[in-house]
C-alpha cells in the first residue's frame, strides 16, 4: 500500500523530533541554532572531515561502541561509575556529550573554547580511588588520552562502515588531526594526529585493560536495560548488535560479548545500515554555517 506524501512526511518529523529531543535534550533547537547561527571564527572550517563524521548518523553506533570501549580502563571506569550520573540520568549525560561534540566541531572558536574550559573544570573535582585501591584522576592526562583514542577510533571505525560518504586514507588522517585539536585543548598531551598513530596509541593502552565488575554491569545496562520506550526497543537492539560487532575482537571477551563473524557480516551489518539509512532520513539536518572568519588556529 502507498503511503501518501503527507502521512510520510508526517512521519518523517516526528521521528526526527523524537530522536533529535533525546539526543539533544528539551532546549536542543535553541541550542543548535546559537551553535550553527552565531557569527564568528571557528576551529575547524566547512570542508574538514570531523564535520563530515560528527554530523553523521553512524555517530549513534560509534557512540554506544565507544562507551564500551572505553569501559575496559578500570580508572576511567571507576571515575564514570562513581561520578558520570550514567543510570541515574542516562539522558541528560548523552544530552551533554553530544552538546559538547556539536560545539567544539561546528560552533565558534569562543563558545568551543568555553565548553572545554567548563568540561576541564569538571575532570579537575573528579577524583578518588578504585575497589582495587587505585587512585584516579579525570584530569590525569594518560586518561584523558585513552578515553581520546577509544572515542575517536569508535567514531572512525562507525563512519568507515555505515557513514553516507566514507572518507579516503587522507581524510581519515585528516580526522584524526582535527580531533586532536580538541584534545589538546582539554589536556591530552600530543595526541594522535594519524590514523596510524591512533591505532598505535590504542594498542599501547592493551596492557592496562581489563573488565571490572563495574564494567561488565554497565555493559549490561547499555545493551540489555536501556531507559527506553517499548517502541524504541527493537532499533536500539540494532544499534546495540552493530556497537557490539564494531569492537575490536579483543574487547569483547573481557565484557562477555558474543561474536559471530558471519552473521555480523551479514545480517547484523544490513541492519545497521538500514537503522542508519533511516535515521539519516528523518533527522532534519541543521541549518548551514554563517562563513566564518578563519581564526589563526583553525585546523
Amino acid at each position: 500500500m502507498d503511503v501518501s506524501p503527507p502521512v510520510l512526511s508526517s512521519l518523517r518529523s516526528r521521528i526526527g523530533s523524537d530522536l533529535f529531543s533525546r539526543v539533544a535534550g528539551p532546549r536542543g533547537a535553541d541550542t543548535r541554532a546559537r551553535i550553527h547561527g552565531t557569527p564568528g571564527p571557528r576551529w575547524f572550517g566547512p570542508d574538514r572531515p570531523i564535520r563530515a563524521v560528527h554530523g553523521d548518523a553512524s555517530m549513534f553506533i560509534g557512540g554506544l561502541s565507544a562507551l564500551l570501549l572505553q569501559s575496559l580502563h578500570p580508572l576511567a571506569m571507576a571515575a564514570v561509575a562513581a561520578h558520570s550520573g550514567y543510570r541515574g540520568d542516562p539522558w541528560g549525560r548523552l544530552q551533554r556529550t553530544s552538546t559538547f561534540l556539536a560545539v567544539t566541531t561546528y560552533g565558534t572558536a569562543q563558545d568551543a573554547q568555553q565548553a572545554v574550559d567548563q568540561v576541564r573544570a569538571v575532570h579537575e573535582r573528579v577524583r578518588g580511588t578504585t575497589a582495587a585501591g587505585e587512585p584516579y584522576h579525570a584530569a590525569d592526562p594518560h586518561l584523558l588520552m585513552w578515553v581520546h583514542v577509544a572515542e575517536v577510533d569508535s567514531f572512525l571505525r562507525a563512519h568507515q562502515l555505515y557513514g553516507a560518504h566514507p572518507l579516503d586514507a587522507d581524510g581519515c588522517d585528516a580526522y584524526v588531526s582535527d580531533t586532536s585539536r580538541v584534545a589538546a585543548a582539554l589536556g591530552v598531551s600530543d595526541p594522535p594526529r594519524t590514523r596510524a598513530e591512533l591505532a598505535a596509541r590504542l594498542d599501547a593502552y592493551r596492557p592496562e585493560l581489563r573488565a571490572t565488575p563495574e564494567a561488565r554491569e554497565a555493559a549490561r545496562y547499555i545493551l540489555l536495560r536501556p531507559p527506553l520506550p517499548r517502541i524504541a526497543r527493537a532499533p536500539y537492539a540494532v544499534l546495540a548488535a552493530n556497537a557490539v560487532a564494531m569492537l575490536p575482537p579483543w574487547a569483547r571477551e573481557p565484557l562477555g560479548l558474543p561474536r559471530l563473524p558471519a552473521l555480523e557480516k551479514t545480517c547484523v551489518r544490513f541492519t545497521g545500515h538500514a537503522l542508519t539509512r533511516t535515521i539519516r532520513w528523518a533527522m532534519v539536518p541543521p541549518p548551514p554555517t554563517l562563513p566564518p572568519a578563519r581564526s589563526p588556529g583553525a585546523a
